[in-house]
């Protein structure tokens, strides 16, 4: 079954052909370099590339799978959370091909390809306990089976990948700052400078996270030190950051008598992140590839498949509305259920 994906959450226009959930016929990604001098996606600028490139970039990714547009067996498109505007490209034009072509229309949350990413190069058995680490989001989640998730902690405020952006333009290192951080982290061996793990015991929100405190820490930490190295606070930052995300990724763990873990999103490219996880031996720790770890088509492609086979399909493309909020702590009461 072929399969054709459409992400356009944010600033990154994914398209992709995948056959039968795992097999990449075609993975095209085209990344906006328009809101490096803001430090910051514009949702406007966002949505008018997505416009100006998706059709050509949808020929492309035909193209590279050797087929034609009435090969394809249906549409996957991303349709939450996201970007209003941005949301409204993908889904425009995923409803009008399954129009013209008479395909199914598949309805796929952004964040749960995230986590399906990581089985292109895994084979991942279920349950396991799912992170979900980028820039919106920062989730802990429970999977028995691609169609049955259940989210049991998020993010208070900031999420991790937020956090790391917010360091790296106070730093003044540039954007985007997850991988201009990680990269300076990795020539510091130790740092003298120490930065709180926030939330890390406190039992009312166990499974849940906070980034403005950590990121306030470092602001007042370079207000009080005006002669201090950078790298030594981006090494204490981005070892506070992820060290919270791992030790409540155990505790999720041991509560729920689960050892498999799969981690999707940006963050998921983190090379301390990587080799935290890795390390601990009790874990079974999966990873997409560097490549999939940010926005793209296949991701959305391969999910798309399973939640077809579960009936998962847009009769009326007309129905469905695009979501643009960003999951919070306010949200997760409903969220559990």
């Amino acid at each position: 079954m072929l399969i054709l994906g459409i992400e356009t959450s944010c600033d990154d226009t994914g398209v992709a052909v995948v056959g039968d959930g795992y097999k990449i016929l075609s993975n095209i990604v085209f990344s906006q370099e328009e809101h490096k001098k803001f430090s910051g996606v514009v949702p406007e600028i966002a949505s008018r590339k997505h416009l100006e490139y998706i059709h050509n970039l949808i020929e492309k990714a035909l193209s590279g799978a050797n087929i034609l547009l009435s090969d394809i067996d249906a549409v996957g498109v991303t349709v939450k959370p996201g970007l209003i505007g941005s949301l409204l490209v993908g889904l425009s034009v995923a409803s009008t091909i399954s129009y013209l072509t008479g395909k199914p229309l598949i309805p796929v949350n952004h964040i749960e390809s995230h986590i399906y990413a990581a089985s292109f190069d895994n084979n991942i058995d279920f349950p396991f306990i799912g992170l979900i680490v980028s820039g919106g989001h920062t989730l802990l989640t429970v999977w028995n089976s691609w169609v049955d998730k259940k989210i049991i902690g998020t993010t208070i405020d900031d999420s991790v990948g937020e956090a790391f952006d917010k360091v790296a333009k106070l730093l003044d290192l540039g954007y985007p700052g997850g991988p201009i951080i990680d990269k300076i982290a990795k020539g510091v061996k130790e740092s003298s400078v120490s930065f709180p793990l926030v939330m890390l015991n406190n039992k009312e929100d166990r499974y849940n996270f906070s980034y403005s405190g950590l990121k306030t820490s470092v602001v007042y930490y370079i207000r009080n030190n005006r002669e201090y190295n950078k790298e030594d606070v981006v090494y204490s930052f981005q070892k506070a950051a992820i060290d919270v995300l791992y030790k409540k990724t155990v505790i999720a763990c041991k509560d729920f008598n689960i050892n498999n873990v799969v981690i999707g999103g940006g963050v998921a490219a983190n090379s301390y992140l990587r080799e935290v996880f890795l390390s601990d031996k009790k874990l079974k720790t999966f990873f997409p590839s560097i490549k999939l770890c940010t926005d793209n088509g296949v991701m959305v492609a391969g999910l798309a498949y399973y939640l077809y086979k579960n009936g998962i399909v847009i009769n009326d493309p007309k129905s469905i509305e695009p979501v643009d909020k960003i999951l919070t702590y306010n949200d997760k009461k409903a969220l559990r259920k």
